[in-house]
């Protein structure tokens, strides 16, 4: 069969011209992609700055992460504690203590956490509503950090308590058990006495 040189023009003026729309639309494709928000999805929230996860801990009066500041230094929470009991051989005496804590703090915190939900609910509301304003915006982000600010207080103030009732030695295997330490054995904190450091810890 013979192919005519115009026929053999016009086909590669075709296939330049698919290779350029190929191009383009991939190109496009990155650049979209590029402007996406990392929020993309989230519009789809009933409230958009609280995932399902935050109304569920929020609502059950969990941690939320708000205790981080005495979790990761080494202070133990009540929650966590009676999780591990056995692994850190609580007492009778020490669970019923730490479980009065625990419950006096869920109490608190499932009162506040479903104020936030609410307080966030009412900001989203006057946000898609378009009924907010510089004042009551105010108003409304100052409502929030109130008891945001009570929430956090009533986690942390709750681990400040465990301490006195556990022992060196059960803080160090929570804090081991947790992954926030390695082996108490092998590690002793600096400023310590070896000898001493090591019979707390059942090195011995």
């Amino acid at each position: 069969m013979t192919i005519h040189p115009k026929n053999i023009k016009t086909s590669n003026v075709g296939i330049i011209i698919c290779f350029a729309m190929t191009i383009a639309t991939t190109s496009l494709a990155s650049e979209t992609k590029h402007l996406h928000s990392e929020y993309a999805g989230q519009q789809t929230r009933s409230i958009k700055s609280l995932s399902k996860d935050d109304i569920a801990q929020l609502s059950a009066g969990k941690g939320w992460g708000l205790a981080k500041a005495a979790e990761l230094n080494g202070v133990p929470g009540p929650a966590h504690l009676l999780e591990m009991k056995e692994e850190i051989a609580l007492s009778e005496s020490q669970v019923e203590k730490i479980q009065q804590l625990f419950d006096d703090m869920q109490q608190q915190a499932q009162t506040l956490g479903k104020k936030l939900i609410r307080l966030e609910s009412e900001l989203n509301q006057a946000f898609a509503n378009r009924t907010v304003d510089k004042k009551s915006l105010r108003e409304k982000l100052s409502s929030i950090a109130d008891v945001r600010k009570e929430l956090r207080y009533v986690h942390l103030a709750t681990h400040l308590e465990t301490p006195s009732i556990l022992s060196e030695k059960q803080i160090s295997k929570y804090n081991a058990l947790r992954g926030y330490s390695g082996d108490p054995c092998a590690n002793i904190p600096k400023g310590h006495n070896k000898e001493m450091w090591l019979k707390h810890n059942g090195c011995k």
